[in-house]
């Protein structure tokens, strides 16, 4: 009988090459302690946070953690069950509302995860005879999404509304609709997509547009309702998907729209039908957390000024770095080994990052990915640089003489 885990066996051989020496695993790392938004407690050591998504740093909101310990305590721990099985919890609508209220759209649907979202709606919403056009860059999310429907999937190049438009085009003389996916801030680069250009394509063509806002919900607009408040289109994106495990701090996802029969979706989403809902605390401290963002224009300052900083200060350093300033800031590694000793080393100084390998980059790049937060102080901010010098320095990436003098505790 064959080893059911044959198939796997490059993958095995690819983290042996990278990770067989007994080092940090990024798979396996462990934060013994959560010490607040920014910094914990890995294998012993105080480490800088630079790599949790946690944006306006809400996951210790006090009025956040209040809403929880009320919803944790009136309700229990769970719902133990799919609102198709078990019920609509209260708070489960309430969330909806407040989602319709926040993002200026008619309906609203939470699911259990932002991944569940996207897995959800792209692979119900259109069928067999339609077509999806989505960027060449979109999130693993969006891929098994389209990969479960139906529909025809046709990819188009990473923010190219040119390249966009000729696809459509091709599809002028073919029945079925057309749904163009997108995401506005890209999770592994930084970079936006070029909304205004692509609401143009898609309404010359009289195509449907879906955004994912996982990654600009919270951080764009001037009331944290993404790229398309940014951009001034809100009303020309017919579906926005988003996550709470970003900018709202806890977990779960949504997706909402206008569209007068999206409610269907309830009926007809497999993942949302067969899956257990939000429990009640989650649910409470997400309702809570919106009207944070809502009102959190001095966050969103904060948070784009470590921006630019931590770009400024690793441009500084002559580090590639892969977008344009933005709250995820990618340093691009020559290639694989040395990006796991890069990341290696800024664990040892005491800097969190994300260590991204092909093939789930763009570009087969190898990253050192930061995700800032409104929480970080400038003290941080600077420490991570002088942290990516000292690496840097050590590995002949930048001239030992570009280490800042600020040095990073170990």
């Amino acid at each position: 009988m064959a080893d059911l885990f044959e198939r796997f066996a490059q993958v095995q051989e690819q983290r042996e090459l990278l990770f067989g020496d007994g080092g940090p695993d990024p798979f396996q790392v462990r934060m013994d302690a959560v010490i607040s938004q920014t910094e914990a407690i890995i294998d012993g050591r105080a480490t800088i946070l630079a790599g949790t998504n946690n944006y306006l740093g809400l996951t210790f909101a006090p009025e956040a953690l209040k809403a929880a310990h009320e919803a944790l305590e009136a309700e229990g721990t769970g719902t133990t069950g799919s609102r198709v099985a078990n019920g609509t919890y209260a708070g489960h609508s309430d969330l909806e509302a407040a989602l319709c209220k926040f993002l200026n759209k008619k309906h609203a649907i939470v699911f259990s995860t932002g991944y569940l979202a996207n897995l959800s709606i792209l692979s119900t919403l259109v069928g067999p005879e339609d077509y999806i056009l989505m960027d060449a860059d979109c999130h693993a999310s969006i891929y098994d999404g389209v990969r479960m429907g139906q529909a025809q999937i046709i990819r188009f190049k990473h923010n190219d509304a040119a390249d966009l438009d000729k696809r459509l085009a091709r599809l002028a003389n073919k029945p079925g609709n057309k749904l163009v996916v997108i995401e506005g801030i890209y999770s592994m680069l930084g970079d936006r997509a070029p909304l205004k250009e692509i609401v143009e394509v898609k309404k010359k063509h009289d195509a449907y547009l879906l955004s994912d806002e996982a990654h600009s919900l919270g951080v764009l607009g001037r009331y944290g309702r993404g790229l398309p408040e940014a951009d001034g289109v809100e009303d020309d994106v017919d579906f926005v998907v988003g996550t709470f495990s970003k900018s709202v701090g806890t977990v779960g996802g949504f997706c909402v729209s206008d569209h007068d029969q999206f409610d269907l979706m309830r009926l007809v989403c497999r993942p949302y039908i067969f899956t257990a809902s939000l429990p009640p605390s989650v649910v409470a401290s997400a309702k809570v957390s919106l009207d944070l963002i809502h009102n959190g224009g001095a966050l969103r300052t904060r948070l784009m000024r470590n921006a630019q900083t931590l770009h400024r200060g690793l441009s500084a350093l002559g580090l590639e770095i892969g977008g344009e300033v933005s709250p995820v800031i990618a340093v691009v590694a020559p290639d694989q080994e040395t990006g796991v000793a890069f990341w290696r080393g800024l664990l040892e100084v005491g800097v969190y990052v994300n260590l991204a390998l092909p093939p789930a980059t763009p570009h087969n790049f190898t990253l050192l990915r930061c995700s800032l937060c409104a929480s970080h102080t400038r003290e941080q901010i600077d420490n991570i640089v002088t942290a990516f010098s000292q690496v840097a320095s050590r590995l002949d990436l930048v001239p030992a003489s570009q280490t800042p003098r600020r040095a990073v505790a170990s």
